[in-house]
């Protein structure tokens, strides 16, 4: 029986997060022999995208896996290497457009439609596989400097233009005045969090007519459309703290978000793909200000499609 990749997913993330577990949170040291990893790679170095990257996030926090790269097992085989027998592979999705004539009833006319379709495909974490050049598998012996990586964060949200304002206790984007409000940074507990915090708020202001015009359909607070684009938000500050080297701890005042996030999830079982999708939107428009955007292979495209 085939199996509903959408269904299979979702209820993977809806187990996670009944357990509390965000399975977004990058899962290990971004330190690594192959040099400084964030967002899950395959083989080839090509970074994962969109829903790919969350369920490979989940994996290794299930499993425990502290590398951060996949490859198919044909591709270990291309390295001489092979999966260990009785290990087993973990999940991502290809998402692509396969074209089908029709004939319209009115004209008679023949048309080409483009129809999007899904399907999954195994990987396995180079933990599982035995023969990989050192490369692959060992940790790196030297840290960046920390301040380094604030320093980054910094020059990357500047970039935006974003209207960032400082005072008062909450965090929030108004899209009434186009603003980001922050707590001072001196009231955060460490700059990780600050910059994590910024991230968050930032991909809701990616939100705006003039940029995105992403609507989720949020009428009032609390509801379906609102908890959407929190999870929206949550995903794309997560892949931008990957990208930018910072690891922050999870954010209390995101404990309440999850019951929602399980309505709108058990809802629909389409929404954490929907989410990811906007969520890589969000992340590759604020790249764009830096210029280093990042730009999907063919094989990748659809991935946050």
């Amino acid at each position: 029986m085939k199996k509903d990749i959408y269904e299979t997913v979702t209820n993977r993330i809806i187990a996670d997060l009944e357990k509390g577990v965000r399975p977004w949170m990058q899962p290990w040291n971004a330190e690594h022999a192959a040099g400084r990893i964030t967002r899950p790679l395959r083989g080839n170095g090509v970074p994962y995208r969109g829903i790919n990257v969350v369920m490979l996030w989940a994996e290794a926090i299930e499993k425990g896996y502290s590398a951060p790269i996949w490859m198919t097992f044909k591709q270990a085989q291309e390295f001489g290497a092979h999966v260990r027998k009785g290990e087993r592979g973990s999940s991502v999705v290809y998402a692509s457009t396969l074209q089908r004539t029709d004939t319209d009833e009115a004209s008679g006319e023949e048309i080409e439609r483009d129809i999007p379709y899904m399907k999954g495909y195994t990987v396995f974490n180079v933990e599982q596989i035995d023969g990989l050049p050192q490369q692959y598998t060992h940790p790196a012996q030297t840290v960046l400097d920390p301040v380094q990586r604030i320093e980054h964060a910094e020059a990357f949200f500047a970039a935006t233009g974003a209207d960032m304002r400082h005072g008062g206790n909450r965090a929030y984007y108004t899209p009434g005045e186009d603003r980001i409000q922050l707590p001072p940074f001196e009231t955060f507990k460490d700059a990780e969090s600050y910059y994590a915090t910024l991230a968050h708020e930032g991909v809701h202001w990616t939100k705006h007519k003039n940029r995105l015009d992403r609507d989720l359909g949020r009428k009032r607070w609390g509801d379906e459309g609102y908890a959407m684009e929190e999870l929206v938000a949550e995903l794309g500050a997560a892949f931008l703290c990957a990208d930018l080297n910072i690891t922050p701890e999870v954010r209390e005042d995101h404990a309440a978000y999850i019951g929602n996030w399980l309505t709108v999830l058990k809802g629909d079982k389409r929404a954490i793909f929907t989410a990811a999708a906007h969520a890589q939107r969000a992340a590759d428009f604020l790249h764009a200000f830096s210029g280093v955007a990042e730009q999907p292979e063919a094989q990748t495209r659809a991935e946050a499609a």
